[in-house]
């Protein structure tokens, strides 16, 4: 039994009111609160595929939780999998047509549950009754996720006109609309036609007047470009076109007109922020703008990066109930066990001197699994034992099976995901490598400085931005860093930085406990993401709405 304080307390100020937010944060309240309207393909954890879901599922409570009133809109996906996770959510019994020009009038209804403090609102329409993922299934990617995330767009700017769920922020039953003076906050090329229906069809209405839109990037080589006759499935002016209007690269299969949602999002939003500062740049130069780098570069003075939080009562090695043992950064005993543990789940000796790396993520080129695979000798030649989590391309799951069975002393590779595998690896592990050639955010090297496990990671983007390099001429501690970035993302430029941390941790040991405290007392909440886009809020409402063309 392991007693552990924790030191991440709440700020306390005289005179403003506080509430509590998660399990041990006290949160001041919010100066001016205001009506915010998230509008996202994923919410977890009603669905998810990755990052972006889970911002959508946590950013919007810790808003909440400083006294705004917070709807989230996304779709109600019925696949046979995770439909009870919406047994929570009742019809509203609200149903609007949306005329979605080429496609016709389609009628859509809202479900809505209201818990943590957030209006989760869900739009039911045929199109997300099937099975697979929001986005695919094993056949594929589905031929209608324009006319389907069109669709949520539009729903969307009709809930908070039409849903009588209004009165949940002082407690009241529900009873009015939020009505159109709102902030939208419309994440990726899913939710792209946001600003567009805003700024050229409301607007020129007399509706959403005072209304402003944030376009959040959470991965810019995604961008919802089909042929440009497709414009007509939309309802949005003719004279609309040029905002959205684009040409095929010239290496792409098709060639032509096209519209692109990402770039007519760019164009019309108020204000555009991504998911940490160093992706922020990266996005406006010809090697990260993905092709639309000019239009990133004439909208920089509105762009900004704000780096994600975690949830930090899911991702707390006091409380994990997938880990054999609590720990904390004052006694880091029971990591010693979780190690202990996952050696022994994975067939390794147990063994607390040997270096135990991981890695986890999906197995596509973004993530560089190839240069991790590459890195196995390497390890196996430094004394490491090294397990990799993941699934996807089936080259890298292959190679993953060969990798083991050469050598079988020190690597596992583990393919699949487990939710529970995943918590176990990042509390086990010494060190989790984050070789991703690009990399918005990034999250497992956030979740691994909780569980006092050292990031290794190219220095790309959000790895870039949330991992302080280590300095041994520190005087502090707390100025040790939270560990070690790599350039560029190569085998070799990664068993470099390796090799560093490894000397750190057999040479000198208070110095790498030290890094282990840096990253498990920083403050990775969504708290501190949500007082940054308070921020982005009010200088987006200081500023004139973006004109209808």
């Amino acid at each position: 039994m392991y007693t552990c304080w924790n030191g991440m307390n709440g700020r306390y100020t005289m005179g403003v009111p506080l509430i509590k937010f998660d399990s041990y944060m006290a949160v001041e309240q919010a100066e001016t609160p205001l009506d915010i309207v998230f509008v996202s393909a994923e919410v977890a954890p009603w669905s998810k595929t990755g990052g972006l879901g889970d911002v959508v599922g946590s950013l919007p409570i810790a808003l909440a939780a400083r006294g705004h009133r917070v709807m989230v809109v996304a779709p109600r996906y019925i696949n046979g999998k995770s439909d009870a996770l919406y047994a929570g959510a009742f019809d509203t019994g609200c149903r609007v047509p949306l005329d979605m020009g080429a496609c016709g009038t389609q009628e859509v209804a809202f479900f809505h549950q209201h818990s943590d403090g957030v209006d989760w609102v869900f739009v039911d329409h045929p199109s997300y009754h099937r099975p697979g993922n929001p986005y695919q299934d094993e056949n594929g990617v589905f031929g209608d996720n324009q006319f389907r995330y069109a669709l949520l767009s539009l729903a969307a700017c009709e809930a908070p006109l039409q849903l009588n769920i209004g009165g949940f922020r002082s407690g009241s039953p529900p009873g009015f609309p939020y009505g159109d003076k709102v902030v939208f906050v419309a994440n990726d090329w899913h939710a792209g036609l946001v600003p567009s229906y805003i700024a050229g069809k409301y607007r020129r209405a007399g509706v959403y007047k005072d209304a402003r839109c944030i376009f959040a990037i959470h991965n810019l080589s995604h961008q919802g470009v089909e042929p440009a006759a497709t414009f007509s499935n939309f309802g949005l002016p003719e004279d609309w076109y040029d905002p959205l209007s684009w040409e095929y690269p010239s290496w792409a299969s098709i060639n032509g007109p096209a519209v692109n949602i990402l770039k007519g999002a760019l164009v019309a939003s108020d204000r555009i922020v991504t998911v940490s500062q160093g992706y922020a740049w990266e996005i406006t130069t010809p090697e990260g703008g993905w092709g639309l780098h000019g239009v990133l570069q004439a909208r920089q003075h509105v762009l900004n990066g704000i780096t994600n939080g975690v949830d930090t009562a899911e991702w707390d090695p006091q409380t994990d109930a997938h880990t054999p043992a609590p720990f904390c950064a004052n006694d880091l005993r029971g990591k010693a066990d979780c190690k202990a543990a996952l050696q022994r789940e994975l067939g390794f000796k147990v063994n607390h001197e040997v270096p135990l790396v991981g890695w986890i993520g999906r197995l596509d080129h973004q993530k560089g699994p190839d240069l991790a695979l590459e890195a196995v000798p390497g390890l196996a030649a430094r004394g490491c034992e090294f397990v990799m989590l993941g699934s996807g391309d089936a080259e890298y799951e292959n190679a993953m099976r060969a990798a083991e069975a050469e050598h079988p002393a020190s690597f596992r590779g583990w393919v699949g995901f487990s939710v529970p595998v995943a918590h176990r690896i990042i509390a086990g592990c010494d060190i989790l490598l984050m070789p991703s050639r690009f990399e918005p955010c990034g999250l497992n090297q956030l979740f691994a400085m909780r569980y006092g496990t050292i990031p290794i990671a190219h220095a790309t983007g959000g790895l870039r931005d949330t991992i302080q390099d280590y300095s041994p001429y520190a005087s502090e501690p707390s100025g040790k860093g939270t560990g070690w970035t790599f350039s560029p993302p190569d085998p070799g430029s990664m068993l470099r930085a390796v090799d560093a941390a490894l000397e750190t941790r057999w040479h000198r040991p208070e110095e790498w406990q030290a890094i282990m405290r840096n990253g498990m007392t920083a403050d990775l909440s969504w708290n501190r993401a949500a007082l940054q886009y308070e921020q982005i809020f009010n200088w987006a409402l200081m500023d004139a709405p973006v004109r209808a063309y």
